[in-house]
């Protein structure tokens, strides 16, 4: 709890008033498309994920980096131009994630660009499979300035980690947890807020009480059940949780699933938020894993040309008139809430 209590203090130490205008314009422009039914955009994006590789040391199912399945082109994010676009919206942008596919670690300039970032006053976070935090990456991580790290452990038994993460070791990543604790406490450092994220499928549903306890044991600040996207899951999945309130889906009468969420006509996420790619593309959001629905390249136009640009409200209106009629949306449970 007082680990939430000092992430949550951080976090608002980092807020303007240049930001919390910015903050509170796209809240109401987003509040009067809904009403009105048609894309208004005051303001610029509140956070914005950035995509530092696609590359990835792991194999898990579900996920086209593990299943090496992109059609897009894979590659490294380059640091000049992660550089322009933190220059641009480094006064409005309050949080920035540096993941989207891949494993960030890989990137060798990662952490580089963390402290960029962390320099302007963002907050930054991350997501990792841990496998890389040896004791001089994790003391550099803890020096970066990242606010959050985002551990990825999917089991606290060997067997039923490697269940979802095919190719991963678990004691990786419980020394990769232990090297940046140590770290924060050596160097007096709050930060960053360490998360265990728990992805819950079927295989690692009963461990859940375990990984709280594994994550009290180590030290870890907080511990988030993630549930599971599943491509092909009309028909069921060895991967759907037995316990409903795990999955994203509900088991039908006539032994078919559906997803739970009803696709409300708006989304939240397109008007405070969105991912660019390694490469520059601008993307709707973090369901559009093979970027599909490409709204923008930043190799072409600044970011608020992309932003507020005839593609970006095409695909707001498109939303707003029928959220289900667009493929990334169909399997999606998020974005109906504010802040959620």
């Amino acid at each position: 709890m007082i680990g939430g209590i000092s992430d949550s203090v951080n976090m608002l130490s980092k807020v303007t008033w240049k930001r919390a205008y910015n903050a509170a314009n796209i809240l109401s422009s987003y509040h009067y498309s809904r009403a009105v039914k048609k894309p208004a955009i005051k303001g610029m994006p509140i956070s914005i994920s950035f995509e530092p590789t696609t590359s990835c040391n792991l194999r898990c199912p579900e996920c086209p980096s593990g299943l090496r399945s992109f059609t897009r082109p894979t590659g490294m994010l380059d640091q000049a131009l992660f550089k322009n676009v933190i220059d641009q919206l480094s006064g409005t942008l309050s949080y920035l994630t540096f993941y989207f596919q891949g494993e960030p670690y890989l990137h060798p300039r990662f952490l580089d660009m963390a402290t960029y970032a962390a320099d302007r006053g963002i907050y930054t976070a991350t997501s990792t499979n841990a496998h890389y935090l040896k004791d001089d990456v994790a003391r550099r991580t803890v020096e970066s300035g990242l606010d959050r790290l985002i551990i990825s452990i999917d089991g606290t038994t060997q067997q039923t980690y490697e269940a979802y993460r095919v190719g991963g070791a678990l004691d990786k990543v419980i020394e990769g947890t232990q090297n940046i604790l140590a770290w924060k406490k050596k160097l007096r450092s709050k930060t960053p807020h360490v998360v265990f994220q728990f992805l819950v499928v079927a295989p690692n549903e009963h461990q859940i009480p375990e990984v709280y306890a594994l994550a009290e044991k180590l030290g870890v600040d907080q511990v988030v059940l993630k549930t599971a996207q599943i491509y092909d899951y009309e028909q069921g999945s060895d991967l759907i949780p037995k316990q409903e309130k795990y999955a994203r889906y509900r088991k039908n009468a006539d032994g078919t699933y559906a997803i739970k969420n009803a696709l409300a006509d708006h989304c939240w996420k397109m008007w405070h938020s969105c991912v660019i790619t390694w490469d520059g593309r601008v993307v709707p959001c973090c369901f559009d894993k093979d970027a599909h629905f490409v709204l923008g390249d930043l190799a072409k136009n600044s970011f608020e040309e992309i932003w507020r640009g005839e593609k970006y409200q095409q695909f707001r209106q498109s939303l707003l008139r029928s959220r289900s009629e667009i493929e990334i949306c169909k399997n999606c449970t998020e974005g109906t809430r504010v802040w959620a």
